[in-house]
């Protein structure tokens, strides 16, 4: 591709809403554009990009024996009531209905429909089958942001499973683990697996592919002691043992008028480790209160999946004042009855507590947890913070911002029973099969990569992925030998398959430095009169100029470069 013929819309300024590095350059660079919230096009530069990535993705699929397959991306909303999920995803479904008047979904994962194509398996001697797509998604984000890293429109390679027994799963769910640490370390990313939340997708377990970056969403919680990880969802510590206040053996209230924070009481001279927090939710349409200790804080899908819970919100403050009789800030589960209580094994055995005594201006002091409240479930639902005890070394744990680059799941049966999907088994009894679902999304996988590989001057793409592997800068395009070089390079690595591009714009040098940098072409040639007096061109690696900058000889360079790029292409292949 000569550069006066390429469509790279490159810019030297981010646009203003653009907060997260991936997003600002990889708009700067002419690779994506928004067209409304949540939904990008992709130009030229960033498809190359995304059928680098894909390939890679076919290969480690195909490599582990999964068959590649596609399905419709419009189902009836009547198989998503079959799973359970419809009013679970809720509004992030894309929702509508058909001119014959049937409701119908946007596909944002396909474990429905493959549940419907495995009926058609009915021996165990079917089993197992590993079918992928690589297909677009859609998701009615409420808050679409970050660039490509929060869309609302993607394209995602999901993979399903399907084995006879647990056995069989475990198998699958172990060659997909390995591929996508075939398949991340492919792309450049150094993605750490960690334990994770299965959320609405159910399931046994599950686990992500994690990238540390600012731009995430997820905290991962990580020791470099003994290689422990888990998102903070599933995540546990160990954390110091507190001695009980030496107070009095009784509940004693006191007037507290105007405190309604645990900062604010903790200023009285009551400290947050021995209060306690109390939170009011609605958890499966059940007015419920929520215990713990002042100084934690609450991870909302460690609850959920401890309890089961489906839906969980915050109640309404007229609800709270109906159900305890007082504010937020006053509340407390002292002798509270009829209402479910649930706490945080942090509490056990906690005496001395400070808590809200239902009436608005008054607190309880002398507080034993086990003796004066009525807890009807422990459960650990505390998020762990940073500099906590490893649970499996007790070594400190690091809590790092991080980009869910993948997520692979042990369904078990769920999706299978809720379509009806049986086999007859080795005895000749009818079995439910299990599933494991696996996913990367494509457009995530760009955005992390440029997140992690880039510098001030632009992104660095690892060869594996990048748009164009060299770029051949001419800087005199006027200078006849200097074309005649760069046409016959260009041509050589061309005819050997190598990604090339021809800067053939008539542009200042720096400017054609600098959107080869934006743009984070690997290699570049720079072609100019002075070297070629002595029959020499400059090869610089995009990674560290300062220290690949050489003087190559005009007829080596071709041979070089070719070595230089099939070595770097794929080193982990």
């Amino acid at each position: 591709m000569r550069w006066t013929s390429l469509f790279a819309p490159t810019l030297r300024e981010a646009p203003t809403e653009a907060e997260a590095i991936s997003h600002q350059l990889l708009v700067r660079g002419g690779f994506i554009r928004q067209l409304q919230s949540g939904h990008y096009s992709m130009l030229p530069l960033a498809w190359k990009v995304s059928k680098k990535i894909v390939q890679i993705l076919r290969e480690e699929m195909d490599a582990i024996g999964a068959q590649e397959v596609m399905l419709p991306a419009i189902h009836p909303t009547s198989i998503w009531q079959k799973s359970g999920r419809l009013d679970a995803m809720g509004e992030n479904l894309f929702k509508f209905t058909d001119r014959k008047d049937a409701d119908q979904v946007l596909g944002m994962t396909h474990e429905e429909v493959i549940a419907t194509v495995a009926l058609e398996l009915s021996s165990y001697r079917d089993l197992p089958q590993m079918w992928y797509q690589i297909q677009t998604k859609f998701r009615d984000e409420p808050r679409p942001k970050s660039g490509l890293l929060r869309v609302r429109e993607f394209d995602m390679k999901d993979s399903y499973s399907i084995d006879i027994d647990d056995a069989g799963l475990d198998k699958s769910f172990n060659l997909h683990h390995l591929a996508y640490e075939r398949i991340f370390a492919r792309l450049g990313l150094k993605a750490i697996p960690v334990q994770a939340s299965s959320g609405a997708m159910g399931g046994s377990d599950s686990v992500e592919f994690m990238v540390e970056s600012p731009a995430g969403e997820d905290d991962v919680a990580i020791c470099s002691s003994c290689g422990y990880s888990a998102n903070v969802e599933r995540a546990t510590s160990t954390i110091p043992e507190l001695e009980n206040r030496e107070e009095g053996e009784t509940i004693e209230k006191f007037d507290t008028p105007g405190i309604r924070t645990i900062e604010a009481l903790s200023s009285a001279g009551h400290p947050p480790e021995h209060q306690i927090k109390t939170l009011v939710y609605i958890v499966d349409g059940e007015l419920s209160l929520l215990l713990l200790r002042g100084d934690h804080q609450f991870q909302e899908q460690k609850f959920c999946d401890a309890t089961s819970s489906v839906e969980i919100v915050p109640a309404e403050e007229g609800a709270i004042q109906k159900a305890l009789g007082a504010s937020p800030g006053s509340l407390g589960a002292v002798g509270v009855d009829g209402i479910n209580i649930y706490a945080d094994p942090a509490l056990k055995g906690r005496a001395a507590m400070t808590t809200g005594a239902n009436e608005d201006d008054f607190h309880f002091s002398g507080v034993n947890v086990e003796r004066d409240i009525k807890v009807d479930q422990w459960v650990d639902m505390r998020a762990i913070a940073d500099g906590e005890g490893c649970p499996s070394c007790s070594e400190s744990l690091r809590v790092a911002r991080c980009i869910e680059a993948g997520h692979i799941f042990k369904l078990g049966t769920k999706y299978a029973e809720a379509m009806g999907v049986s086999v007859l088994d080795s005895e000749g009894n009818s079995q439910t099969p299990t599933m494991g679902s696996y996913g990367i999304g494509v457009g995530r996988a760009m955005a992390a990569i440029a997140e992690t590989c880039c510098d001030e001057s632009g992104l660095i793409w690892p060869m594996s992925v990048a748009p164009y592997e060299v770029v051949l800068t001419v800087v005199k395009t006027d200078d006849e030998n200097s074309m005649k070089i760069a046409d016959q390079i260009y041509a050589d690595l061309d005819a050997n398959g190598i990604d090339v591009l021809l800067d053939d714009r008539d542009e200042r040098p720096g400017v054609k430095f600098a959107d080869a940098e934006l743009i984070g072409i690997p290699i570049r040639v720079t072609i100019g009169p002075r070297g070629l007096e002595n029959g020499m061109v400059e090869l610089l690696e995009r990674s560290d100029y300062e220290k690949t900058q050489n003087e190559i000889s005009v007829d080596k360079v071709a041979d070089l470069l070719i070595e230089k790029v099939c070595s770097q292409r794929d080193l982990s292949a």
